[in-house]
């Protein structure tokens, strides 16, 4: 069995399930640094030597906890295209999808480690792909595809830095698009 098989074969069993969300949720709040075994093993009730029984080190659960995120970006994209349009129905969904996006943006902010950068493409492009066209709708650039997605690429990093637990909420993720819409607009307007 391959490692990554193995790795998501462990994801998947009820033994290891708890710490993987346990350990999903504490990265995506407090990032690498928060990945404690006894805090981990505090908040699945489980003891230590059960982690380094399953994991063997942070590392290797780290590594886990990527590859999770993987599948969970392939999953959320599969959802993603059952939207219509970006509000309401991709704000709803991301909405659902707090650790995710939390996740993605330790990711994205501590993008000099490989991985992180790595994990943060394969996870998020499928999601990208799968709203696009809602996307270019919502900008009104349908006829201009280049255009869109180029002020998605812009837009990721300030997303991502703007984002936090106390900012995901509706209205804020309402009033971002709108801000992009109007700055799309008048973008548009002036150049004209």
């Amino acid at each position: 069995m391959t490692t990554t098989k193995l790795r998501l074969t462990i994801m998947n069993s009820n033994t290891e399930k708890p710490w993987i969300e346990a350990g999903y949720k504490t990265f995506a709040r407090e990032g690498l640094s928060g990945l404690k075994v006894e805090k981990l093993a505090r908040l699945v009730q489980k003891s230590k030597s059960s982690f380094y029984h399953l994991f063997a080190d942070v590392e290797i659960f780290t590594d886990c906890l990527l590859e999770y995120h993987i599948v969970r970006g392939k999953a959320i994209a599969e959802e993603a295209k059952c939207c219509k349009t970006m509000v309401p129905d991709m704000i709803a969904l991301l909405l659902t999808l707090h650790d995710d996006l939390l996740f993605n943006r330790q990711l994205r902010i501590h993008r000099n480690n490989p991985d992180f950068k790595r994990t943060f493409e394969l996870a998020h492009k499928p999601v990208e792909a799968a709203l696009f066209s809602i996307w270019t709708a919502s900008l009104g650039l349908e006829e201009k595809p280049h255009l869109a997605r180029i002020i998605l690429s812009l837009i990721i990093d300030n997303f991502y830095l703007r984002l936090t637990e106390e900012t995901l909420t509706e209205s804020w993720l309402i009033a971002y698009l709108a801000e992009i819409q109007m700055m799309v607009r008048e973008s548009l307007h002036s150049s004209i």
